[in-house]
């Protein structure tokens, strides 16, 4: 009966594998190929021959955009990541007048949906000479990190008070225990953050069609935009465009998987 189980479970898991690879398998499979046959019936999963010049014209007209799209997430997550842990130690730690009172206020804003101050907030950077600049799409939300201050503070209430009690004995300031004691306790939190905030900003395309009317400052989501037209669709280097901006996605959640791993491994005191 167990080994029945385990068959029966693996061979759930690979159906649910393979509905969830194959628009995947069928993306890549479709950037190979030549306009004519992509939407060719039945669907094939598989080119008979692979047509690589659609990668050359889509990297002849996206250097430019996926350039923009890396500095941005780099930006939003390094910043975030920064703010974010900084404050939630803060809101953790650190007593002072108020603290869990203004936490309360800082979480409330998370009920204002962006769309309700869209409009007061683009006043805003047009008066202070933000539009058309790429300021709107990372400086907002690096001073803003709500809900990765509140999971960072609910990270470091995990972490033993002994660890930073040893800290205070041997001299070390707030900063130091902070940087040094507290936040390598955090990985899976920071990892976490990193991932989400990467994929935010990644995919982000409602931000630059408003803020952003230069093209060389647009990002890689904007470009894929322009393979879709009123009329006709280039759906061969739109999936071209689609597997080069899904790369980054993978490579980044294998990256934080492993601090994932470790964290869950590595958790309580160490020695």
């Amino acid at each position: 009966m167990r080994i029945v189980s385990k068959t029966s479970q693996y061979v759930v898991m690979s159906l649910f594998a393979v509905v969830f690879l194959a628009p995947l398998v069928w993306m890549i499979s479709a950037s190979l190929r030549p306009e004519a046959k992509v939407l060719s019936v039945p669907p094939k999963f598989l080119p008979t021959d692979a047509h690589w010049d659609n990668y050359r014209q889509v990297f002849e007209l996206i250097p430019v955009f996926l350039w923009n799209s890396v500095k941005l997430a780099g930006l939003n997550v390094i910043g975030i990541l920064i703010v974010a842990s900084m404050a939630g130690y803060a809101f953790a730690r650190l007593r002072f007048a108020g603290r869990d009172a203004a936490f309360m206020v800082l979480l409330a804003t998370s009920i204002i949906p962006g769309i309700a101050y869209l409009i007061p907030q683009y006043i805003v950077f047009r008066q202070i000479g933000w539009v058309d600049t790429q300021y709107p799409l990372w400086v907002p939300k690096v001073l803003t990190p709500v809900f990765a201050t509140f999971l960072m503070r609910q990270s470091f209430l995990t972490v033993p008070e002994e660890l930073e009690d040893a800290g205070k004995i041997d001299g070390a300031s707030t900063f130091g225990i902070y940087w040094r004691i507290m936040l390598p306790q955090t990985k899976p939190a920071l990892a976490a953050i990193g991932v989400f905030t990467f994929l935010e900003s990644w995919n982000d395309l409602f931000g630059p069609l408003i803020y952003i009317n230069s093209e060389n400052l647009q990002t890689l989501p904007v470009a894929l935009a322009q393979f879709q037209g009123e009329y006709f669709t280039q759906v061969s280097l739109l999936m071209c465009g689609a597997t080069v901006s899904v790369v980054p996605v993978i490579a980044v959640f294998l990256f934080a998987q492993r601090y994932f791993i470790q964290g869950i491994t590595m958790t309580g005191m160490k020695g």
